[in-house]
């Protein structure tokens, strides 16, 4: 029986068979089971922030589970309390600010959710097309319909409006509205940025009303768009921020941030995770942060985005408009093909990239990305698209 079989037989049937079967990765090129090679321009959907393999990392993770691999918790270990203070050191925030850790984005939002209604408020704000997980509390926060109609009812008193409309929110948000939940770019969506000045106007708008602020930077945190996050570009500072994907660089983990007065709203006994801040993942993220940090890989981030923008539609003969998204968080803009076709296509020519929308392709490869990957990338490309004829 191949391995498609064996999918089809096993396992739910919540995603579709996969296209490929990987079975071995180094830096930022992966293999399948035929032995073919891929450049990995996806990256675990903006995990494998180091690339696959990366000796630091695979020497962090093993040394842990050899001394210490799981508490609960019930005790404290010496990862879980490094990782915290980094966190909130590398967010600029004053002192006072609190961390919980959990498995995944979807666990980290619904933390902050529940975080939210210990306010005593329980109406939220979201915007159309976010995406904030699948658990049915962060579903419940995911605008987007063909995800949350075949689970509703959902929970919560939610009120979506447009993305990146400032003067939607300021009337949906009320003296009754306990938070707002908006992601600096929207990932699942189609990497779709907003105006430069959304997220200062979406600050002001929650302090107007007494709102927590809650940005959700689950693919945008951890250096993806050339900064330890996404909203220290914009000299805003939430109340609340999520995390999780880059953070352990293909270990699971996940992370919500409260500062101020937020961070006092989770009492003993109020919320939990049995596996949040084990000491291998917090290990792999203290690791993530370290080379980050010694690799200059923010500033690396930038030049490595800064050259795919520029190159990609060069040599895409008419059929990539634009590349749009910040640092390694991009999408290129398709113009008479879809995004299917361009799927089979790179794939064909060993590219691995993610079809997010019928006209948009997003990259979120290793922040460590090589030049030698780059350069391939774009050569592999333009051959890609040379296979699907003139516009």
């Amino acid at each position: 029986m191949n391995w498609q079989d064996r999918w089809e037989t096993t396992m739910m049937r919540n995603y579709g068979v996969p296209p490929l079967l990987l079975v071995k990765g180094r830096g930022s090129r992966v293999w399948d089971d035929t032995g073919k090679e891929y450049i990995d321009l996806i990256g675990g959907i903006a995990v494998n922030v180091l690339g696959h393999g990366h000796p630091d990392l695979v020497a962090a993770v093993t040394d842990q589970l050899q001394t210490i691999g799981h508490t609960s918790n019930l005790y404290a270990t010496e990862p879980g309390l490094e990782l915290a203070e980094r966190l909130v050191e590398l967010s600029g925030a004053p002192l006072g600010s609190r961390v919980f850790f959990c498995n995944s984005g979807a666990e980290a939002n619904e933390a902050a959710f529940k975080l939210t209604r210990m306010t005593g408020r329980t109406h939220v704000v979201v915007a159309s097309g976010g995406f904030h997980g699948r658990t049915m509390g962060s579903l419940a926060l995911t605008a987007q319909p063909a995800k949350q109609d075949p689970f509703r009812p959902l929970p919560g008193d939610v009120t979506v409006v447009p993305f990146g409309d400032s003067a939607a929110l300021d009337a949906a948000v009320t003296s009754q509205t306990a938070a707002v939940f908006l992601e600096p770019i929207q990932g699942e969506n189609g990497v779709i940025v907003p105006p430069d000045d959304y997220l200062t106007a979406a600050r002001a708008i929650c302090d107007r009303a007494g709102a927590l602020f809650v940005l959700d930077e689950v693919q945008t945190g951890i250096g993806r768009t050339g900064a330890w996050f996404a909203f220290q570009k914009f000299a805003v500072q939430p109340d609340v921020l999520t995390l999780a994907k880059g953070l352990g660089g293909g270990l699971p983990i996940g992370a919500m941030v409260a500062f101020g007065d937020a961070a006092t709203l989770l009492t003993p006994g109020s919320h939990g995770s049995t596996f949040g801040g084990n000491p291998i993942s917090t290990r792999a993220a203290l690791t993530v942060i370290d080379v980050i940090e010694r690799e200059g890989l923010l500033e690396r981030v930038l030049a490595a985005g800064a050259q795919l923008t520029a190159q990609l539609p060069e040599v895409s003969g008419g059929k990539v408009d634009a590349v749009r998204g910040r640092g390694l968080l991009l999408a290129a803009e398709l113009r008479g093909v879809t995004s299917a076709e361009v799927d089979l296509a790179l794939r064909a020519q060993g590219i691995l990239a993610n079809p997010v929308a019928a006209d948009a392709m997003r990259l979120a490869p290793a922040l460590n990305i090589t030049d030698v990957d780059l350069e391939d990338t774009v050569s592999r490309w333009g051959a890609a698209f040379d296979t699907l004829g003139v516009n």
